[in-house]
């Protein structure tokens, strides 16, 4: 299937606005010593005294991607090309949150696509999917987004991508299975129409020794 969705469809829509933050960063970090005195801490002892700031400023960090637009991130990368050979960046180191538990969603992914007239930088395929990432995120909707994302800018014959990952909320808690992976892929356009450019795909990402 193709999906027919303009590029300022995507910055309108999969895009957050730079807003201004509902509360102050003291709000924050107040919320923060209100749940170390709920598990049982002082939060005035020495070694907790400057740890709200921290969480704020790590949390603020880990979630920047809702502050982050495709415009500023492709700064003019997107480039007219006549060729229609597959374009594929695989093992995209990914960092992101859990939306359920606030704990972390580490893994990679592997993003391809066929070119229609246009290419991007290479890079920039990375930075869309650091940007998504680095926001509360499930999976299923991280790997949509990228693809959407690259889909809408370009207007590619097909775009694929693959997200495997361990999330800490089954390894760290609840079940405890370390080692467990998730996979979640999108495909679009040829290579959702296409079992031959599929399967290229998928053969491509699994002569990497790291995938599960």
């Amino acid at each position: 299937m193709t999906l027919s969705v303009s590029p300022d469809d995507i910055r309108n829509q999969l895009v957050s606005t730079k807003a201004k933050a509902p509360v102050s960063d003291e709000d924050m970090q107040q919320a923060v010593r209100t749940l170390l005195l709920g598990l049982g801490e002082d939060p005035h002892r020495e070694g907790l005294r400057d740890t709200p700031k921290r969480v704020v400023k790590a949390l603020k960090f880990l979630t920047s991607g809702y502050h982050q637009s495709l415009d500023d991130l492709l700064n003019g990368a997107v480039f007219h090309e006549d060729t229609n050979e597959m374009v594929l960046v695989r093992d995209i180191d990914l960092f992101s949150s859990c939306e359920h538990h606030i704990l972390p969603i580490l893994g990679r992914a592997h993003v391809a696509y066929i070119p229609n007239g246009k290419v991007i930088g290479l890079s920039k395929i990375a930075r869309i999917c650091e940007m998504y990432a680095r926001r509360l995120q499930v999976q299923e909707r991280l790997t949509q987004q990228i693809a959407n994302a690259l889909q809408g800018l370009l207007q590619a014959q097909g775009v694929a991508v693959v997200v495997e990952a361990s999330h800490m909320c089954m390894v760290m808690r609840g079940v405890q299975k370390p080692g467990s992976w998730t996979v979640t892929s999108s495909m679009q356009g040829v290579f959702a129409d296409d079992a031959r450019t599929r399967q290229e795909f998928m053969d491509l990402i699994r002569h990497n020794p790291s995938i599960h």
